[in-house]
């Protein structure tokens, strides 16, 4: 009797050993792998924090490098426009006489007046000019002239009664219009009209009741005689 039952107890004695071993050994492994995945998840979450401070700062640098490059285009145009209005042509006028209005920002001149820009001459007994205050000093916006007008740009020469120039914005061009009388000559060639407008830019006339001079040449032969024309 005691030896089936130090047999029996030795076989459960045995058994539970086993299955102490394998719940430990399950319990070992559970924990191990308890411990790892933390660790493993922690990794997972730093690469993926990295990749995306990674991608953010390349987005933000190459936005701020377009708005960086947006700026500086905006820079260089600013200091383009300014350089051109610094850059623009100044008008010389000389007079027997003026008079100055600075309320109404007016100056009137008299007496063999002449003003002058770049490659064009204006003459007249008076000239009335409006001009307007800017960054750079005063800037003419327009000039009413009176009495013996003749503008002269190179070989071209327009004599009239009245003449109006308008200096010319964004918006307009910069034209003279004469009346009274005009007449325009460039060599022999000669137009005559009501009323004449001259786009200084483009240098381009637009005449109203015109009638036309001109004289033309032949190969080897002499000048033709100045033929009327109407238009």
């Amino acid at each position: 009797m005691e030896e089936k039952t130090s047999k029996w107890w030795a076989v459960s004695r045995y058994a539970l050993i086993s299955e102490i071993s394998v719940f430990s050994a399950f319990f070992v492994i559970s924990f191990f792998f308890f411990i790892l995945s933390p660790s493993h998840a922690a990794e997972n979450d730093a690469k993926n924090a990295a990749g995306n401070d990674a991608k953010n700062a390349a987005g933000n640098d190459a936005k701020n490098a377009g708005n960086d490059a947006k700026n500086a285009g905006n820079d260089a145009k600013k200091v383009a426009g300014k350089d051109a209005k610094k850059e623009q042509v100044p008008t010389i006028i000389t007079s027997v006489s003026l008079t100055a209005d600075n309320k109404a920002k007016t100056a009137l001149f008299t007496g063999s007046v002449v003003a002058k820009k770049a490659d064009s001459t204006i003459y007249a007994d008076r000239m009335l000019v409006y001009y307007s205050e800017g960054e750079s000093g005063s800037n003419i916006d327009k000039i009413e002239c009176d009495g013996n007008v003749k503008l002269v740009r190179g070989d071209r020469v327009v004599t009239s009664g009245k003449m109006v120039y308008y200096a010319g914005t964004d918006k307009t061009d910069e034209r003279a219009i004469f009346t009274d009388s005009p007449r325009a000559a460039e060599g022999k060639n000669v137009v005559t009209g009501t009323k004449m407008t001259y786009y200084m830019k483009d240098d381009r006339s637009l005449v109203e009741n015109s009638k036309v001079f001109m004289v033309e040449k032949e190969q080897g032969t002499q000048e033709k005689k100045p033929q009327e024309k109407k238009k």
